[in-house]
């Protein structure tokens, strides 16, 4: 391994183009293999970044072991863990113009929703999670046992190094998800990012570095899911597991972390229902509708892919759906007017396109898209047009399977108990959404959904102060929300026993009666 100080500039093709090491132990570590980053909409190369393997994956546990240790950080007291997630975020804020391009450019996602996932979104996060840290209940007294006379203390204490992996179509928002709560609990962190867009992953070591953070405490990594993740996830030393991508590699993260009984966060696939009722806002819900099935060109494990829609309106709306769709701009990402962006890979592209070819088969129709956008614009990037498919059922591959691409299926329903069957009848469970404006009959439907996440007269509104997770294959626990820390603490009972001195117990329900900070 090579130590460099900064991230260091390079030639490549004759171009200036910055290079990203990794981040180990507080220094930058380069490798003998680099990934070159593609922006997903042109074809051009963004950046360069060493390739990791599994010498830097133990140097970054090593180093995350020994700061953990150490208590540099975990022994700071809680405000003092705040103030520098606090700095942090005010210093990614004050970015906001270079990192919503580098984001757009490593991903291709339009600019207007790289400032959102990017920037915007991870700095409410952090600092939601600085607040709650702020009151957080670290040690709180427990019930007196009688008639033994004993008194217990209940404490949550950090859980040592904690993996996060993070996928490439929202890795900044995803990768604060599971870190600053980490960091939050005091925990030292691995971050093994995403071979296709591991940029932002190392703009974050840098700004949380220069926030205050120690040396160890948060590092970054790059390589191979299959040998890099894999290997961190087995890895002796790892106490947690927290996990965002496919259901069927979730799968393989469990398996390997049950092998040491380390506890997993997994958020997984999705297959998101959208029932429209038959008294539902339609302009409303068709502009909701759109925006579940295409953000981010449908690159979200939440995404709403299934469309319900009563026989009486289906005709109506899938009239305006076709529509507004055409309105839609497709194209330059960094043009803060583009609503749809390319897909990250022409692997990604090919798989889409796939799909279709499915539903095709299938017998589903397509009313708008199927293809590729025509136009020399569209040449070098990896662009899907906005595909509606209607005549589908529940049964066909196209509605079973999450496809992650701007591809909505719809599906007629008779009644609202059939709604909800069909809603139900998948193997996920993470998301769906709701329209109507009888608020009452939103909420009776949504009581009946298997899902983690439900949106009344909305869709993606996942927020740091409500969890977020599935049920069934979607996955296993929930990020965000005010408990978020307790999944990185590990809980204490500390048992009093004072029967044969009865003043002692005055004495400990008195230091016991204000919970104290005793992180």
């Amino acid at each position: 391994m090579t130590m460099t100080s900064e991230t260091a500039e390079t030639s490549l093709d004759s171009q200036q183009i910055k290079h990203y090491p990794l981040f180990i132990g507080g220094q930058w570590v380069d490798s003998d293999e680099r990934y070159t980053i593609i922006d997903p909409a042109t074809g051009e190369l963004v950046a360069t970044a060493a390739k990791g393997n599994r010498e830097h994956a133990d140097a970054a546990v090593k180093a995350a072991k020994e700061s953990f240790e150490s208590g540099v950080w975990k022994n700071q007291s809680p405000a003092q863990r705040a103030d520098v997630l606090e700095r942090f975020a005010s210093a990614w804020e004050a970015r906001i113009d270079e990192l919503s391009v580098l984001t757009t450019k490593e991903s291709g996602i339009p600019v207007r929703l790289g400032a959102v996932f990017g920037v915007y979104s991870p700095v409410a996060d952090t600092r939601q999670f600085a607040a709650d840290l702020r009151r957080f209940e670290w040690e709180r007294p427990g019930p007196v046992l009688e008639p033994m006379l004993a008194v217990g203390i209940l404490r949550r204490e950090p859980i040592g190094v904690c993996l996060g992996i993070v996928p490439w179509n929202t890795p900044t928002a995803l990768a604060i998800w599971k870190a600053i709560p980490a960091l939050a609990a005091g925990n030292s962190v691995v971050l093994k990012v995403d071979e296709k867009t591991p940029v932002t992953g190392l703009e974050l070591a840098k700004a949380l570095s220069d926030a205050g953070l120690p040396d160890g405490v948060f590092n970054v990594v790059t390589g191979e899911g299959r040998d890099v993740g894999s290997y961190l996830t087995e890895h002796k030393d790892v106490s947690h597991v927290s996990f965002t991508g496919s259901t069927a590699t979730g799968r393989t993260v469990m398996a390997a972390a049950a092998a040491r009984l380390k506890p997993v966060v997994l958020e997984l696939g999705g297959k998101g229902p959208n029932i429209i009722l038959e008294d539902a806002d339609l302009d409303a819900a068709v502009d909701g509708s759109i925006w579940a099935f295409m953000m981010h060109s449908g690159q979200a494990c939440e995404s709403g892919t299934r469309l319900l829609l009563p026989e009486s309106i289906h005709d109506e709306f899938v009239s305006r759906l076709i529509a507004r769709v055409k309105t839609m701009r497709l194209g330059d990402t960094l043009d803060p007017l583009t609503d749809v962006g390319p897909l990250v890979s022409d692997h990604q592209r090919k798989r889409v396109l796939a799909y279709i070819e499915s539903g095709k088969a299938d017998g589903a129709r397509v009313v708008i898209g199927g293809g590729v956008p025509e136009g020399e614009q569209f040449a070098n990037g990896y662009y899907v047009e906005p595909t509606i498919f209607v005549d589908a059922t529940n049964d066909m591959k196209i509605a079973r399977e999450e496809i992650f691409g701007p591809v909505l299926t719809v599906i007629k329903y008779d009644s609202l108990e059939q709604a909800i069957e069909i809603a139900n009848d998948t193997e996920y469970g993470l998301s769906a959404g709701i329209w109507s404006e009888d608020i009452e009959k939103a909420l009776a439907v949504a009581r009946q959904i298997e899902a983690g996440s439900i949106w009344i007269n909305d869709f993606h509104c996942a927020t740091s102060k409500y969890p977020f997770g599935g049920y069934k294959q979607s996955g296993v626990g929930r990020e965000l929300g005010s408990s978020a820390m307790n999944d990185y603490t590990e809980e204490k009972t500390i048992l009093l026993s004072v029967s044969t001195q009865g003043s002692r117990l005055a004495k400990y329900g008195l230091v016991l009666g204000t919970p104290r900070d005793a992180s």
